[in-house]
């Protein structure tokens, strides 16, 4: 039976550590990796693992590229802080680990959403996946600071069995992110698209909420869809105006596609 060792990054977690730890207790090694937490994230993973690593956060990517190398077993589970893995995903894993060969180097895993105490099943969340399962020395996360997933040259399967994602405390603590999120996407456009107009600011917004809440079925979702699609579209319109700003200071130089 393959070992695997589970990575849980993180920062100011101590309302979700514990869960989260107690969802991957199976698991041959468990891996912390806390950007200096300020609260007792640290003291509460400590009844779970010594395996405890700090490191300086300056995006997602990096984090996880950092705490990749340091684990112990050939495979691994990433797991971020407001995810559960499920004892039905536990065994999907364990029994895939269990196997004499594993023909893919990495595993789709989908997510259900939970957002305001509902969860999300439209919206675009529907398809939302993330690979977590995966070989240490086989795959990396993208050089991105937003939405970064991981790349590998292997085959990648799926899995049948989702994490339970629990995606904000409150809609202020989603502000906050969506506030830092659209600044790093604003970077990351910077690299494609020269100089936003028009297009990036009324058109692009306006299709994202369209899709989401008429092609995604984000009314089904209730008010909380209707939210949680209006806040997608304001996204995309933030991240443009904050690129704006950016070209405004003469930061970056993009390409010139949109």
């Amino acid at each position: 039976m393959f070992k695997i060792t589970a990575i849980i990054p993180c920062k100011n977690e101590a309302h979700n550590i514990e869960a989260v730890l107690k969802s991957v207790t199976w698991c041959n090694e468990i891996l912390v990796v806390d950007s200096f937490s300020t609260d007792n994230t640290v003291e509460l993973a400590k009844k779970y693992t010594d395996r405890i690593i700090q490191s300086e956060y300056i995006n997602s990517a990096s984090q996880k590229n950092r705490a990749i190398p340091q684990a112990t077993h050939e495979w691994i589970l990433l797991v971020d802080a407001d995810e559960r893995v499920t004892p039905e995903l536990q065994k999907e894993i364990q029994t895939i680990l269990a196997s004499d060969t594993i023909l893919f180097d990495a595993f789709w895993i989908y997510r259900r959403n939970y957002f305001m105490g509902k969860e999300i099943k439209y919206s675009g969340w529907q398809r939302d996946k993330v690979i977590r399962l995966f070989k240490r020395d086989a795959c990396r996360y993208e050089e991105k600071q937003v939405h970064a997933e991981i790349i590998t040259n292997g085959k990648t399967g799926k899995l049948k069995n989702k994490l339970q994602h629990y995606t904000f405390k409150d809609i202020f603590h989603y502000l906050e992110k969506w506030d830092r999120y659209s600044t790093w996407s604003a970077n990351d456009a910077s690299k494609k698209v020269q100089n936003p107009n028009l297009y990036h600011f009324i058109i692009k917004p306006a299709f994202r909420f369209w899709k989401h809440y008429i092609i995604d079925l984000g009314i089904l979702d209730g008010y909380v869809g209707f939210i949680v699609c209006s806040l997608a579209a304001k996204g995309v319109f933030m991240r443009y105006v904050k690129l704006y700003g950016l070209r405004r200071k003469g930061i970056g130089t993009g390409d010139k596609g949109q």
